[in-house]
């Protein structure tokens, strides 16, 4: 068996549950490097990534470069004396640095390649209203998640999941299948199978004009996109009501088919419901968030919010 000494590349909450499933495992981690600390919310406090904050709590040497082709970081990298680099949730990387170590440098992807491939896989697996998903590790090479594979597992996506919970599906899954890698790279038993050149569904980032809800879509992609983007970055509309016109972030939601003569966004309301007409059915909305409120159950919110009989969502 090789004795590994791993370089781990990560930022977000996602990629912690990996680095936590390595250390867990006894694997040999000998650096980590993570995004640079930043400012971040209303009183600009500098903000640790989730790795970061995880790997100091580990006594894990870290490393935070601004440039990765910055001499002085590389040659930072290079003592550390790595022979294999793991990728979760980073950044792209110069030559320089992923093909450094000796057994290379592999990286998880959340979502079954070729497809897929770019920056929110899980929000559009789900978006595009797909029913099965899953994880790949392949070698990095000098494109965007094109390089060679080498183990997948795939999962079914339940029809009312949202981002959130696949995300956290997915992270566990793909502690799983990373330590299966690096068990399969340390016992020299590794076999790859290149990647096809095809792409046939891509996934960009997500901007704020991708999250705004088009009421005169169908209800299922309506349905798809809402789940797509809770809890992060959220579905957005504009709420008409009277003369107000006020920004609204749509949560948890469920489809009712059924016809109806009211024209697409208009809102209904009852005691304890609220419902938006489109195409072929009604949008129940369960939770939402009103600019300048909190989150809330649509009861909460109708217990103290009144709608116009004549509101919409724009």
């Amino acid at each position: 068996m090789k004795d590994l000494r791993i370089v781990f590349m990560g930022t977000p909450e996602f990629a912690v549950s990996i680095l936590k499933g390595l250390l867990d495992a006894n694997f040999n981690i000998v650096g980590v490097l993570t995004a640079p600390d930043r400012p971040a919310g209303r009183g600009r406090k500098i903000h640790q990534s989730a790795v970061k904050k995880f790997a100091v709590n580990n006594n894990l040497t870290v490393l935070q470069p601004t440039n990765l082709k910055n001499k002085d970081f590389q040659q930072e990298l290079e003592n550390l004396n790595a022979n294999l680099q793991i990728v979760v949730a980073f950044r792209m990387l110069p030559k320089l640095v992923w093909n450094m170590p000796k057994y290379g440098t592999f990286n998880l992807h959340a979502s079954l390649l070729p497809e897929y491939r770019g920056a929110a896989p899980i929000n559009w697996a789900i978006i595009n209203g797909e029913t099965k998903t899953g994880v790949t590790t392949f070698f990095i090479d000098d494109k965007i998640d094109t390089g060679e594979i080498i183990l997948q597992k795939e999962t079914d996506i339940v029809p009312n999941e949202t981002v959130g919970e696949l995300h956290d599906r997915l992270m566990y899954i793909g502690s799983k299948l990373v330590n299966k890698t690096v068990e399969l790279i340390a016992n020299d038993n590794v076999t790859t199978q290149k990647q096809p050149e095809r792409e046939e569904k891509s996934a960009p980032k997500i901007h704020t004009e991708t999250c705004k809800i088009d009421w005169n879509d169908t209800l299922n992609n309506i349905y798809n996109k809402i789940r797509g983007l809770n809890p992060y970055p959220a579905a957005w509309t504009t709420l008409k009501n009277g003369d107000d016109e006020i920004l609204a972030k749509i949560y948890d939601v469920k489809k009712e088919i059924e016809q109806h003569h009211y024209k697409s966004g208009k809102i209904i309301t009852s005691k304890n419901t609220l419902r938006v007409a489109v195409t072929n059915g009604y949008l129940i909305i369960d939770s939402l968030k009103l600019a300048g409120k909190r989150k809330m159950d649509v009861k909460s919110l109708l217990n103290g919010y009144s709608f116009n009989e004549n509101s919409f969502f724009l």
